[in-house]
């Protein structure tokens, strides 16, 4: 298409979101893989468990977070759990619930990834003032939901 004035400012938003996101993750995968052995997804994840009371979530609720199916989610918790750093856990009311929940060692990294993370963060947006920040997290917050 070569008349881009055919798209709708929503449009054209959600198209720069999308190329925002796949830059912000390849950006974020190639710095805390190189620093920590972790890709993005992964920091995701950890992060979603380590802001969960008591560092666990149902393996729906994570799915859930993370906009994967749970078979998604389960293919992602399997190295995490290799690693050491999640770890599963039951229900001891009902075996049928299972819980996905960080681990000491995956507290330590992700408190490390956490400070490069945020570094990178702030290089990619070094020209963004907080109040644009904020305008953007404003508009963000109905499609995403709450930052849990």
């Amino acid at each position: 298409m070569e008349d881009e004035s055919k798209l709708t400012p929503q449009l054209d938003f959600c198209l720069r979101l999308a190329r925002a996101y796949a830059t912000i993750g390849r950006r974020m995968d190639a710095v805390l893989g190189g620093h920590h052995g972790l890709s993005f997804n992964d920091f995701t994840l950890l992060l979603h468990l380590a802001r969960a009371p008591g560092g666990r979530l149902r393996r729906v609720d994570l799915a859930d977070r993370l906009g994967l199916t749970a078979s998604g989610v389960t293919r992602s918790l399997l190295p995490l759990e290799k690693t050491g750093w999640v770890a599963r856990q039951s229900d001891p009311r009902d075996a049928r619930i299972g819980y996905a929940v960080i681990t000491a060692e995956g507290h330590e990294l992700l408190d490390n990834a956490l400070k490069t993370a945020a570094e990178v963060a702030e290089e990619m947006l070094l020209q963004a003032d907080r109040d644009q920040l904020d305008v953007l997290a404003t508009v963000l917050a109905p499609l995403a939901g709450p930052a849990r």
